[in-house]
């Protein structure tokens, strides 16, 4: 196995914004994660590619410690967001707001599509409602959704289409103003415009938060991650510059093999 540090090619000025040291996750006696180092740097979109039960979801889980829900999980080792160990927050609600999480499949509330956006910032006790209709109409431009939905504001958001309903998805991810996004194959379930419209989105995104990519579609990650890394059967096979791991310059043969389609 080659090591995220010994094929990690350095970017000037990168700062960390996440820091994950020796990761193990165990789902009651088997492992699945094993032994996982790796930073994640300030403000560049990380894209996590693999076959599937790679581990690269539960690493997503663990960030942003959704896998709590999960009985019988066993993490150890560190993960530090801007110094603070995850593990050890004393607050993890406020934890998950900073690092917001879209899943494969859109989960609309079976609420309006603007409350849908304003649910967050009413728990966290935004009232006024000049301000509340600003923020939700930045998350749902942010999301590419404004223009399409900005009249119909008080209608179900689970009536809107699956594509729209994954960026209405974003959008409520984006009102917990995060610092931190984690996308777990958000264009799963969406048609190729409608996924290169939220690709678009996300490389505005990425000036104002990190962003982790999981995908199942390898030329996503060509396409939109400033670094790819390479996970199989739970481990890091190869992190690098997304140049990198998609050249004849790929350190291991895998992983130029996966990206060539001749496995996965």
């Amino acid at each position: 196995m080659v090591t995220a540090e010994s094929s990690l090619t350095p970017v000037p000025s990168a700062r960390k914004k996440i820091e994950v040291q020796d990761l193990r996750l165990s789902y009651g006696p088997k492992e699945v994660i094993h032994g996982l180092s790796l930073d994640i740097h300030q403000n560049e979109i990380l894209g996590i590619i693999g076959p599937a039960q790679s581990g690269k979801t539960s690493l997503l889980r663990c960030i942003n410690r959704t896998i709590d829900f999960t009985s019988g999980a066993k993490v150890t080792g560190t993960i530090t967001v801007d110094g603070e160990d995850v593990m050890r927050t004393r607050d993890v609600y406020e934890l998950r707001r900073r690092i917001g999480m879209v899943a494969p499949l859109p989960v609309g509330l079976p609420l309006s599509i603007y409350d849908n956006v304003a649910f967050a910032p009413r728990a966290a006790g935004l009232r006024k409602r000049s301000e509340l209709d600003a923020l939700v109409e930045q998350c749902l431009r942010q999301a590419a959704l404004w223009d399409e939905v900005k009249d119909r504001l008080d209608s179900l958001g689970t009536k809107l289409s699956g594509g729209q309903q994954q960026r209405l998805t974003i959008a409520r991810a984006l009102s917990h103003s995060p610092e931190v996004l984690c996308l777990d194959e958000f264009s799963i379930a969406i048609d190729p415009v409608t996924t290169m419209r939220i690709e678009a989105v996300l490389k505005e995104l990425k000036k104002e938060m990190t962003i982790i990519l999981v995908t199942n579609l390898v030329q996503q990650a060509r396409r939109l991650a400033n670094r790819t890394m390479f996970m199989w059967n739970g481990e890091i096979i190869e992190l690098d510059s997304t140049h990198v791991i998609f050249s004849e310059n790929a350190k291991d043969q895998r992983t130029r093999d996966y990206v060539n389609g001749i496995f996965g």
